[in-house]
């Protein structure tokens, strides 16, 4: 498992979605300084999240999936993705009715979130 490749993939989704929402409610020129400036705080994001909320799943995998006919990492992402899944969009819904000002930050973390699980599942194979 590449843990800093997945970050940087995440960090750079992260980004463009964030922006492509943020931009599409009117854009001005002065948001191109912001663009740049914004990747190092989605960067710490991306890295915590994937270190503390996805990463563990992996490095903690349980004896069934230590056979070696199995992909290890497919049996960890076929067993707790759906229900990370589901706790990770109640969490973004909530977040995006309770704070209607951060919808583009809700949004770009539920499906960086899920794509970085597919990353994981797709690395080691």
């Amino acid at each position: 498992m590449n843990i800093p490749s997945v970050i940087i993939k995440s960090t750079i989704l992260a980004t463009c979605i964030f922006w492509l929402f943020t931009i599409s409610k009117g854009f001005q020129i002065d948001m191109l300084l912001l663009v740049f400036l914004s990747i190092i705080p989605i960067s710490l994001c991306c890295t915590f999240t994937i270190l503390l909320t996805i990463a563990p799943f992996f490095w903690f995998q349980g004896k069934e999936a230590s056979d070696r006919s199995y992909n290890r990492n497919k049996v960890v992402f076929n067993k707790y993705y759906p229900f990370y899944t589901i706790a990770i969009f109640s969490l973004c819904l909530y977040g995006a009715i309770k704070f209607s000002f951060a919808n583009s930050f809700f949004i770009s973390v539920f499906f960086t979130t899920m794509q970085s699980w597919v990353w994981f599942a797709k690395s080691n194979q």
